[in-house]
C-alpha cells in the first residue's frame, strides 16, 4: 500500500512537487502539485504515453498547439512525439495523476524556449 505522505517525494521545476506512487520501467504513477501561475518547460515523449488527471484545481495542458483547460475529475492523453506543456495558470495549486507507460525516466525531450 501507499499514499502521498510515504510516498518518495522529489522537486521539480518552479517549486512543483512530485510523489512517486508507482515506479516501474513499464509504469509511472506520479502524484504532482503545482503553485499558482507555474509551467513546466515544453517537451515531448519519444515512447511513453501518458494521461493527465486533474484532482483538485485547474490546468491548463497545451497538445500539439491546442490548449485544453482541465478540471477537477477531467484527464487528457498525451501519445508519443507530441509536444506539451502543463501549467497553472490560476491563482490556486492544482493537483493531478500523470499515468505513463512506459516510464518517461530518459524519454524527455526538452524543446527549446520560444521568445
Amino acid at each position: 500500500m501507499i499514499d502521498k505522505a510515504t510516498a518518495e517525494h522529489y522537486q521539480w521545476g518552479d517549486q512543483c512537487d512530485g510523489w512517486y506512487l508507482l515506479k516501474r520501467q513499464d509504469l509511472l504513477i506520479i502524484h504532482e502539485q503545482m503553485p499558482a501561475n507555474a509551467a513546466e518547460r515544453r517537451h515531448y515523449h519519444e515512447q511513453s504515453r501518458q494521461f493527465f488527471f486533474v484532482l483538485s484545481g485547474e490546468l491548463v495542458m497545451e497538445l500539439a498547439g491546442e490548449m485544453h483547460r482541465l478540471q477537477a475529475q477531467q484527464g487528457l492523453e498525451i501519445p508519443p512525439n507530441v509536444p506539451h506543456q502543463a501549467r497553472n495558470a490560476s491563482q490556486q495549486a492544482v493537483e493531478f495523476l500523470v499515468i505513463s507507460h512506459p516510464s518517461t525516466r530518459g524519454d524527455r525531450h526538452d524543446l527549446p524556449v520560444s521568445t
